[in-house]
């Protein structure tokens, strides 16, 4: 199967049901969600499969994308794809391990945006949300973005569990059987 991004690009993807590629029509709300404000921002793709929306983020201006997948397969597919589409000024690397993992060793680093779309039916997201809420690795005025099953519940707000500011669901959109959950500290600016 060959995806496209941005532009008209063809990324390479995962053969078999290992991984879910965000569809087109996702990808595509979202980014207009977030237009005008990809150009020079830090991108964090958590469960990145193919590696689509980091690869989305870049060809629309991101200044760096780090990604994080616990498959070796998949994190050789992103490599490829975000080579593909980077432009000499930007940066990205892929990082392989459990994802709750790898965020907690994030700090002091931060993004503007992360987005996470672990396998539906996992049990990924509360303790991933936790570690991104204690990790303060989203930057003040910045999203996470969680994308699920339309069915399923995520909680309205994730504590830090210290003195940060707690992370607030401030928006959820819904697109067919997938649902994408917002979420900021600062969700009152947004």
């Amino acid at each position: 199967m060959t995806l496209r991004v941005y532009g008209n690009r063809p990324l390479k993807t995962l053969g078999g049901k290992h991984t879910r590629p965000t569809s087109a029509r996702v990808r595509e709300a979202l980014f207009n969600i977030l237009q005008g404000k990809i150009t020079g921002c830090r991108w964090l793709d958590l469960c990145a499969g193919s590696g689509a929306m980091g690869a989305e983020a870049l060809c629309r201006g991101a200044a760096f994308a780090l990604g994080i997948d616990n498959a070796k397969a998949a994190c050789a597919v992103v490599a490829q794809n975000w080579q593909r589409v980077a432009q000499p000024h930007q940066a990205f690397r892929v990082v392989r391990g459990d994802v709750a993992q790898q965020v907690a060793r994030l700090e002091p680093q931060s993004f503007d945006y992360i987005y996470f779309d672990p396998p539906y039916a996992s049990g990924l997201y509360e303790p991933v949300l936790q570690a991104i809420a204690a990790g303060q690795i989203l930057r003040p005025g910045g999203a996470l973005i969680a994308e699920h099953a339309r069915d399923r519940t995520l909680p309205v707000t994730v504590s830090s569990q210290s003195s940060a500011p707690d992370l607030q669901q401030y928006r959820q959109k819904t697109y067919g059987r997938t649902a994408l959950s917002f979420y900021s500290s600062e969700p009152e600016a947004r």
